[in-house]
Order: C-alpha cells, then sequence, then structure tokens
C-alpha cells in the first residue's frame, strides 16, 4: 500500500511540475496575456479538468516554482542550528538555497524569468506567492528569538528576508552579469538588521 501511496505521489508531483513547466514555457514565448489554461494542459499533455485538480489558475501555474522555493527554504532554516542568530540562519539557509536550485539550470529559468519580469498582470501573484509563506516563515523565525515582542520581530524579520529575496531575484533577472548567490549575499548583507 505504501508503495502505491508514494508511486500516487509521484505523478502527481510530476503533473504538477509539467503544468508548471508548460506554463512557464508558453508566458516566455507568447506573453502571460496570451496563454489560456487550455494551452497549459494541451502542452502538458492533460485534460483541462486535471488542470484544475492541481492549479486554480494559469498564475498559480506559472508560480509553482516560486511556492516550492519558498517551501525548501523553510526546510533549509529549520535545518540552521538552534543557537545561530535569526539573520545569520536566514542567510545561511537563503544562500544554500541558492547554490542548491540555480546551479546549471539557472541560465534556462533566468531566460523565461526575463521574458515574464515586470509583467503588471503577474506581479499581484508573485507578492501572492511571498505572502502565502510569510506566516509560516515568521513562525520559524519566532523559535529563533527571546525577549519582548517576539511575533512582531519574527514577523518583521520573515518581511524583510522575503523582501531582500525579491529584490535580489529582480536585481539579478535585470543584470545576471555575477552569480546569484552573489547578488543575495549583498543584498543580505544590506538588509541585515542593527540587531538580529
Amino acid at each position: 500500500m505504501e508503495e502505491a501511496t508514494g508511486l500516487r505521489e509521484r505523478k502527481k508531483a510530476a503533473t504538477r511540475v509539467a503544468l508548471h513547466e508548460a506554463a512557464l514555457r508558453l508566458a516566455a514565448e507568447q506573453g502571460p496575456d496570451r496563454v489560456t489554461v487550455e494551452a497549459i494542459a494541451d502542452a502538458a499533455n492533460v485534460s483541462r479538468r486535471t488542470f484544475s485538480n492541481y492549479f486554480s489558475s494559469k498564475e498559480e501555474a506559472l508560480f509553482h516554482g516560486d511556492t516550492m522555493r519558498l517551501r525548501r527554504l523553510l526546510d533549509l532554516i529549520a535545518e540552521q542550528p538552534a543557537d545561530l542568530a535569526p539573520w545569520a540562519a536566514l542567510s545561511r539557509a537563503t544562500l544554500r538555497q541558492a547554490d542548491e536550485m540555480y546551479d546549471d539550470t539557472a541560465e534556462s529559468w533566468l531566460n523565461r524569468r526575463r521574458r515574464l519580469h515586470g509583467n503588471p498582470g503577474l506581479v499581484a501573484h508573485q507578492v501572492a506567492a511571498y505572502t502565502a509563506i510569510e506566516r509560516e516563515l515568521a513562525g520559524e523565525i519566532a523559535g529563533r528569538l527571546t525577549g519582548p515582542d517576539v511575533a512582531l520581530r519574527a514577523r518583521i524579520l520573515a518581511a524583510t528576508l522575503l523582501a531582500t529575496l525579491r529584490v535580489a531575484v529582480q536585481q539579478w533577472i535585470e543584470q545576471p552579469d555575477h552569480p546569484l548567490s552573489d547578488t543575495l549575499r549583498a543584498a543580505l548583507a544590506h538588509a541585515a538588521p542593527a540587531a538580529g
């Protein structure tokens, strides 16, 4: 039974990734406004109904990768030593994720994202992808804080980290002459709280 469940979950994950990749490719080729859910489903060789089982909109399919990267970041933060200062733990996890996720595949990701960058119809969805994870991130950070106003300070650190990530990636998309990890390292240093 566990084997069947594992296979089913892998198939679901593969279908979700196929839909995401098809959405990104079509949006980069045609522009996001011209892409339809039907076209994404066709490109991924699934039905419109199957698409709807995985995503509620083409925008959600487009930003699935961002959501997965943010979820992975949460895992990496949780793995950091408990005695590490909060911003140091966040920075270390962020840089590790950059090394993991933007190595040899970064060029094709960068080219697709560059074509989508700045599209006004997608900005709200990108912000939503970051906002959806902010509370979970704040919860993870709160466990590393002591003293007064832990919940407030954790939310500020979470929002600061997410804004820093968004700005660093945008900067890197616009000026990819340095590795993403260098851009992130500089952004994280500029954003570091005075006491954190």
